[in-house]
Formats: structure tokens, sequence, C-alpha cells
């Protein structure tokens, strides 16, 4: 699965303000330096969030985003809805191949589909807060907080078989 940068951008932005485990605000320019991302490209992926009911922003000279909910109620599964939309398994629509092999793999796929939003909704910020904090990296200082970039490098628990 490749994650698009607005989702890594917003994954990053979530945990940060998980991490503060504060009912203050943060300024979309704290979040942006802190997490190396573009400002005014974050302020974008923020408002995407408030809009799905993931973030709250408070107007103002000391203003900012908190979560709605505590991180042990948002999943992985419902930021990546906010910024992608819906997981789906649709194959296209010219697709020239036998009508039974394409049923199978439309099957195949809406299983693996479902299989897989079933785990990212098992996933919630909270454990990947707790994971990016104290998980060293090789050669980095331990930090509170984890790069956008980085978002490759945490470990995230599969589930082997059914």
């Amino acid at each position: 699965m490749k994650l698009s940068r607005t989702v890594a951008y917003a994954l990053q932005a979530t945990l940060q303000l998980a991490e503060t485990d504060s009912q203050s605000p943060v300024p979309c320019s704290k979040l942006a330096a802190k997490g190396d991302m573009p400002e005014r490209f974050l302020l974008q992926v923020l408002r995407n969030l408030v809009t799905h009911g993931i973030l709250r922003s408070t107007r103002g000279v000391d203003g900012g985003y908190t979560l709605v909910r505590p991180a042990e109620q948002i999943s992985l599964l419902e930021i990546i809805e906010a910024i992608d939309g819906p997981m789906d398994s649709r194959l296209p629509l010219e697709t020239e191949v036998d009508t039974s092999f394409q049923e199978n793999l439309k099957e195949a796929l809406a299983s693996v589909t479902s299989a897989m939003r079933q785990q990212l909704a098992d996933i919630k910020i909270s454990q990947l807060v707790t994971k990016s904090s104290s998980t060293p990296r090789p050669g980095i200082a331990p930090s509170p907080h984890i790069a956008a970039t980085s978002l490759n490098e945490a470990s995230v628990p599969v589930r082997q078989g059914s």
C-alpha cells in the first residue's frame, strides 16, 4: 500500500497533536515547522481533517488545531479516507478481460480491500504515538516527533492469516 504525501502530512500532523496531549490549540505554523512540512499545503490538509470531524479549528491569536476525540478513538482508516476518499476495489471500466475472470478478480480484490480496511480501522493514532516516541532509529536521537518522510519506518502490526 502506498500512501500519498498528503496522507503522510495528515498522519504526521495528527500524531503531533496527539503527542501534545493538550487541549490548547496548536497553530499550523508550529505543526509545519516541527514536522518539516510546507505550511500552506498543510493548512489545506488540516482543513480537510476539520471537515471530516477529526480535528477542531480555533480561530484567533491563540488559535490552532486540536483533536476532536482522544487519539485512542481515531483510526488510520479515518485519516486516510478523510484525505483520499473511501478505499475501494473497483476495476477500470474499460478492462478488456474475460467476464468470469473479471468477477473472480473483483471478488478477490473486495476481500483484500475489506481486510485492509479492517486492519487500518484497528490501528489507532495512540498506538503510533507510543511507537514513534519510544522506538529509537539508528543514527537518530530519540524524538517525540517523527518527520513526515519517516512514516514509512513506523512499525505497524500486521496480522497473518485470518
